[in-house]
């Protein structure tokens, strides 16, 4: 389809999703770059990014240095003569030296709407936050964190019922063919960008999982979002007795807040355990114990229906343990 060199850097699935959408149009990059392997899963065993596998297994060079900084790297990309450089979700910044080097640029596909979330977890910000909706941009790369021009947009709506991992997916394919798109218009030096209003910017910082720890004194619509927003990295959390529970997925509920405490299990549906919060009553629907599966909250009640009674009552995180005191940990996306 072109001749033009093409360099891609990315390293997570959103990132592949990218990549399989550039080969099957045809297009191969001379090489990829991504995140070196990482120890993971239980024999913390080193693992190779999804973007390396699928790079691998269509014969591309893979680079994975640790840094762009340093003179070597940037000789090695240099080598490549790349004309441009995708980025999508690679995880390592590119300093201005590695900026210059594509005779066409950089580009990076964003999973928000800029400049709405700009940084690491605009996906599970956008949602955590009640954003109606959000998108991915293809941005034309500066030296700051996600400031460049905006080249092209693709919206969709965010869902009652979207998790973290739907809008994962969800984006993935919207960045993926929006690449592919206009492609052809970057290697042609059509695209023109809309610059960003940084007077509208926010933050995405890194998921932590001490933020998933529910706190029930919060409203019902804020905890709804916090278990659907961390779904299915890091899972919200909560604390019963001396368990454990994750959440997997829960509702909002039409009762009327009880006079009972927050976090108090009010009242056993079919399918669901309704809880009051700080604000409303949630409706859990679908749980794990600790060492178990994930089970909807029906195939749960009868096994435990002594640990999940009716005035059983959640614990809410203690003033330590919030996550503002915890250290940052491994992140799921982008």
């Amino acid at each position: 389809m072109t001749t033009a060199r093409i360099v891609f850097a990315g390293t997570p699935e959103f990132a592949a999703s990218h990549l399989a959408a550039l080969l099957h149009a045809g297009i191969q990059p001379v090489a990829v770059y991504s995140q070196p392997d990482r120890p993971a899963g239980r024999g913390q065993q080193l693992q190779m990014s999804a973007v390396k596998q699928l790079a691998l297994a269509h014969g591309i060079a893979v680079e994975q240095p640790l840094s762009l900084k340093a003179d070597d790297a940037q000789q090695r990309l240099r080598a490549y003569q790349p004309d441009l450089l995708i980025v999508v979700a690679y995880g390592l910044l590119l300093p201005q030296a590695v900026l210059d080097i594509p005779t066409l640029g950089c580009v990076n596909v964003h999973g928000s709407i800029l400049p709405r979330w700009r940084g690491a977890a605009p996906i599970q910000r956008a949602l955590l936050a009640g954003d109606n909706e959000t998108g991915v941009d293809l941005m034309r790369m500066g030296a700051g964190l996600d400031t460049g021009p905006v080249l092209a947009s693709a919206r969709t709506p965010i869902r009652a019922d979207d998790t973290g991992g739907s809008l994962h997916d969800r984006l993935a394919q919207l960045g993926a063919e929006l690449l592919v798109t206009h492609l052809p218009h970057l290697l042609r030096g059509e695209c023109s960008g809309q610059q960003q209003n940084d007077a509208l910017a926010t933050y995405a910082k890194k998921l932590d999982k001490a933020e998933a720890l529910i706190d029930w004194s919060q409203s019902a619509a804020q905890i709804d979002r916090q278990i659907r927003a961390f779904n299915p990295w890091p899972v919200a959390q909560t604390q019963l007795g001396s368990d454990t529970l994750r959440i997997w997925f829960s509702q909002l509920s039409d009762r009327k807040k009880s006079a009972a405490a927050a976090g108090t299990i009010i009242e056993h549906q079919s399918d669901a355990l309704l809880v009051t919060c700080g604000d409303g009553v949630l409706a859990i629907t679908e749980l794990q114990w600790p060492g178990g599966k994930r089970l909807p909250v029906r195939d749960v009640l009868n096994a435990r229906a002594k640990q999940l009674a009716v005035g059983n009552q959640f614990a809410s995180p203690t003033s330590a343990q919030s996550a503002h005191e915890k250290p940052a940990h491994e992140q799921r996306s982008l």
